[in-house]
């Protein structure tokens, strides 16, 4: 059996049986590396190493978290559901105005997308949005009766379709320095290939797992307990100001700007924090408290992202990602569409396990050129290709942020289980659609 298959299967399975993420990945990584022949001294050994490739993940995160816990001392994302709650009561709109109740709650769908949209690059801060924003909105959400399951669709759709289609912030990262970078350093220059033309029709499959979840799938309305989550740090929240907005929004820009300039999210957040404490928005009294409960917002997302870390060095040192590809594209002989759904296959696994996008590129890249050049893929189609397989598996992954961070908003009041209502529901979802998005740009680029 190959261990990167087993590896994966024992993870996931533990997953779903309600073992914590980070026990599997460790349990996942121990039964790949022995049955590869590693020895369980050497597995270990493989998977602490790459637990320390993942301290500067865990970091940045540590350090968004804290910029995200600055925003929300601004007041602006209590303000916002102050805002729409009050405007809900008001008997003008629910007695005189027909309909203005579902504009509200569309609203709020739609602004949800947006930030999810905007996290990835114009406010940078990347899931750590979710567990302040989205908490003080629950109880609006159980007055919508909107099922959660399509909120966290709707958070991780904004999350990986923006970095695997806008080359820009994270897709930058994404699209122009790990994917084309890898795919050049194989041996194929792609640097002619317009990179949003070649992930157009993958991100359209994304975009059809959306349109699925929001029409069909979780329309019908669904019971929640009103349980209010708001401000459980017990940090004192100062009210509300221009002064202190103003201060939020060029925080927000100065981050941008540095994380564009230095290519550091983490200097980025750094720099965002420092605004907020330099004009008085976070006062030096209250910066210790924000900064640790920034942490502490992020520290299990950072932990599950370190262990996941470990989890792909050992399935890198088993070796068996290569022999997974080409034994199978072996197979199905010159089928180019046979081997496009297989890469595509192996992709989904190898990021399920990692919970990764961005570490699997770098995995199957070298593997996968050589063999879409022997297949006769245009490079536009290796691009896509090689970009999908990298995004497959990142929704619906119990280990990927994109699926960690929306459950940690919206499990706020213990009524969210992280693989039922967020890992199955963005599988099926953007994974199945994704597979044959995927696979259709292989074929008519």
């Amino acid at each position: 059996m190959n261990a990167v298959v087993i590896a994966v299967a024992v993870m996931l399975v533990l997953s779903l049986a309600r073992v914590h993420v980070v026990l599997s990945l460790i349990l996942g990584a121990l039964a790949g590396g022995l049955i590869s022949g590693l020895g369980l001294a050497k597995t270990m050994e493989v998977f602490q190493t790459g637990l320390a490739n993942g301290a500067q993940i865990a970091l940045s995160y540590a350090m968004l978290g804290a910029f995200a816990v600055a925003i929300a001392h601004s007041g602006l994302p209590q303000a916002l559901a102050n805002s729409v709650i009050k405007r809900l009561d008001n008997n003008q709109i629910q007695d005189k105005v027909p309909g203005s109740v579902n504009w509200i709650k569309w609203g709020l769908l739609i602004a949800l997308l947006a930030m999810s949209v905007m996290s990835q690059n114009l406010i940078p801060i990347h899931i750590a949005f979710i567990p302040l924003l989205v908490p003080p909105l629950l109880l609006l959400f159980n007055r919508f009766q909107i099922d959660r399951r399509l909120l966290s669709c709707l958070i991780t759709f904004g999350l990986v379709t923006t970095y695997m289609w806008l080359p820009y912030g994270f897709g930058e990262i994404f699209l122009k320095q790990i994917l084309v970078g890898n795919i050049n350093k194989a041996g194929l220059d792609v640097s002619g290939v317009n990179i949003f033309s070649a992930m157009t029709i993958p991100a359209l499959g994304m975009v059809a797992g959306l349109l699925i979840a929001v029409f069909f799938s979780y329309r019908k309305p669904r019971i929640y307990r009103n349980i209010d989550v708001n401000n459980q740090s017990g940090m004192k929240m100062p009210a509300i100001s221009p002064y202190r907005s103003l201060v939020a929004l060029m925080a927000v820009v100065v981050s941008f700007v540095v994380q564009l300039w230095a290519d550091s999210l983490l200097l980025g957040a750094m720099v965002g924090f420092a605004v907020f404490m330099a004009l008085g928005v976070v006062r030096w009294r209250e910066a210790d408290d924000v900064f640790n409960n920034g942490v502490k917002m992020m520290a299990m997302i950072g932990f599950i992202m370190i262990a996941a870390q470990g989890f792909a060095e050992v399935m890198k040192a088993t070796g068996d990602v290569e022999p997974l590809v080409t034994t199978s594209a072996e197979i199905f002989g010159n089928s180019k569409g046979m081997a496009a759904f297989v890469m595509l296959l192996v992709g989904l696994l190898v990021t399920m396990g990692i919970g990764s996008s961005f570490s699997t590129l770098p995995i199957i890249a070298a593997i996968y050129v050589p063999l879409c050049i022997s297949m006769g893929f245009s490079p536009a189609a290796t691009l896509a290709i090689i970009g999908t397989a990298g995004a497959l598996g990142d929704a619906g992954s119990p280990a990927s942020d994109s699926t960690l961070g929306p459950t940690a908003g919206l499990n706020a009041d213990g009524q969210h289980d992280h693989m039922r209502d967020t890992v199955i529901p963005t599988f099926l979802h953007y994974n199945l659609p994704l597979m044959v998005s995927g696979w259709i740009a292989a074929m008519v680029l």
